[in-house]
C-alpha cells in the first residue's frame, strides 16, 4: 500500500514528541478483513500512568475535492475504530490531518458536525516543521 505524501512528516513529528513508532504499518484483522493504519506507536508516561498506545491514520488532502477525501477518511477512521475496540482497545485511533486543510475545510460547520457526532480524533500536523501542533480529542 502506498504511504501517504506526508506519511514521514507525521512519523517524524511523533518522534520529536517522545513517541516511538512500533508498528508503520499498524495490520490489525477484524471480522475476517485485513486492515493497515498508517502507524501504531507508544510512549511511556508516568509510571502511574503507564503506557499509552495510538494508532494513527495520516491524511494530506491534496486532491482534487476535500470533501471527496473526506469521505473517505471517515470511513477509514471508523471502520479502523471498529477493528481497534476488538483487537486492540487501549489504543486511541487518531486521524491526521495538516494545519492548513485544519484551518480551511475542517472548520466547515458541516465537516464539524460530522466530528462530533462520529467522535473522530484528530491530531493535526506541520507537514512542512514536522511537527505535531494540535491533538483534539
Amino acid at each position: 500500500m502506498a504511504k501517504d505524501v506526508f506519511h514521514y512528516a507525521v512519523r517524524r513529528g511523533l518522534e520529536k514528541e517522545g513517541w516511538q513508532i512500533t508498528d508503520d504499518p499498524l495490520r490489525i484483522q477484524a471480522g475476517g478483513a485485513d486492515m493497515e493504519i498508517d502507524l501504531g506507536a507508544e510512549k511511556i508516561i508516568a509510571a502511574e500512568r503507564g503506557e499509552e498506545k495510538i494508532a494513527v491514520e495520516i491524511k494530506s488532502f491534496i486532491g482534487a475535492s476535500n470533501i471527496s477525501e473526506f469521505h473517505t477518511a471517515v470511513g477509514q477512521f471508523l471502520n479502523y475504530k471498529v477493528a481497534l475496540e476488538q483487537q486492540q482497545p487501549e489504543r486511541i485511533l487518531y486521524l491526521a490531518v495538516p494545519i492548513g486543510v485544519h484551518r480551511k475545510f475542517f472548520m466547515l460547520p458541516f465537516v464539524q458536525t460530522i466530528i462530533k457526532r462520529f467522535q473522530i480524533t484528530l491530531m493535526i500536523y506541520d507537514p512542512v516543521a514536522e511537527v505535531i501542533l494540535e491533538w483534539k480529542n
